[in-house]
């Protein structure tokens, strides 16, 4: 079955509230979808970028897929990642590489008549989330009804709020949210800290003793990802687990960060790293140094791959894509209880609503 010229569309959502971390700010969220049909069945693959990731997949990768076969995922995934030598890898090119990935995979198990996760081979049927959110906008009421939700509400019994607001200028303000967190959900849940780089390394240290007052079991990039030395200091001087790893575009990227001894946990984003297939090369070489992975962000791109590697940790519920894939998409998951079952239907289970969300469309 040859592959048709892959389709693409790209939607501008508006966040719910104005959202920031330490280093930025913004307002949207833009999802860029691939389709690809063969055989008369069709996959859906999306990405989180600029539309002119949209705009690459389009003009340089979808010639490059079409007429091959559908079944031969490695030798598409391959062509792709070849093809952008003299362009580079990391950013655009990979985000769209690992839409069409995904969307691959997806026609792949639809062409089949299976699951996405039965094609992949199960480990698990259940996938853990961890709720994310806590934007460093969010005054201590706004954030208390999203931990509440969570916590409470669906009964996530791990959540995750932002801090290093202002680029680590703000640090009574951290400390003060991570306790106003602590006393929403309790003493049993576990809480988590992103600081998306923006403390020096001497100042993640002394965070990081205090973070183990309030029983902070995660903390999510105290300093610069591409500090790996700074990130092994901070790893052996505190007691949460030191994580990393969103911005790994390619493999050898998480090669020097486990070699560097860098993170407890790897964090691997299939809609950056080169889609599912990425995404199981990385959890591979993570177990093969006795790493867990975490799924970073849009978390139903992620639900089958995640539940088919035997080094999970859990996916990240975020709060942006959690929005925007049910909004564009029929077949979300319910986080009840703190996991989500991959869909049993046919491929990932999503199928896109082009008709009702043309109000976002922008490409």
């Amino acid at each position: 079955m040859e592959l048709h010229r892959p389709g693409v569309s790209v939607y501008t959502v508006p966040t719910d509230a104005p959202e920031a971390d330490s280093t930025l700010a913004w307002e949207a969220t833009t999802v860029v979808i691939a389709e690809v049909s063969a055989g008369g069945a069709t996959g859906t693959g999306w990405t989180y970028g600029p539309p002119a990731v949209g705009d690459f997949l389009e003009g340089h990768l979808a010639p490059l897929v079409e007429g091959r076969s559908a079944l031969d995922i490695p030798a598409a995934h391959d062509a792709m990642c070849r093809s952008v030598r003299d362009i580079g890898r990391p950013g655009i090119a990979s985000c769209a590489i690992s839409a069409l990935d995904i969307a691959l995979w997806d026609l792949k198990a639809r062409l089949l008549e299976l699951p996405l996760v039965r094609l992949l081979g199960a480990r698990r049927e259940r996938v853990p989330v961890y709720g994310s959110g806590g934007f460093t906008t969010y005054h201590d009421t706004h954030m208390a009804a999203q931990l509440n939700g969570w916590v409470h509400g669906q009964h996530i019994p791990r959540v995750k709020i932002k801090v290093g607001e202002g680029w680590g200028r703000e640090v009574v303000r951290d400390l003060h949210r991570v306790r106003t967190a602590r006393h929403v959900i309790g003493e049993h849940a576990e809480l988590y800290v992103d600081a998306d780089g923006a403390y020096t390394r001497k100042q993640a240290v002394r965070v990081g003793r205090v973070l183990a007052e309030h029983g902070v079991g995660w903390f999510e990039e105290p300093v610069s990802s591409d500090d790996l030395t700074g990130l092994r200091l901070v790893r052996d001087a505190v007691v949460s687990d030191v994580t990393a790893g969103e911005y790994g575009f390619d493999l050898p990227y998480f090669a020097r960060m486990i070699t560097a001894g860098a993170v407890d946990c790897l964090l691997v984003d299939a809609t950056r790293c080169g889609g599912v297939t990425g995404f199981l090369r990385a959890a591979a070489l993570a177990e093969a140094h006795g790493l867990e992975v975490s799924a970073h962000c849009a978390p139903h791109a992620h639900a089958a791959v995640a539940a088919a590697v035997p080094n999970l940790r859990h996916i990240e519920w975020f709060h942006d894509h959690v929005r925007v894939e049910d909004m564009l998409f029929d077949g979300a998951l319910d986080p009840a209880g703190g996991t989500v079952t991959p869909a049993r239907g046919l491929g990932h289970g999503l199928t896109l609503r082009a008709q009702d969300v043309t109000e976002y469309r922008v490409g």
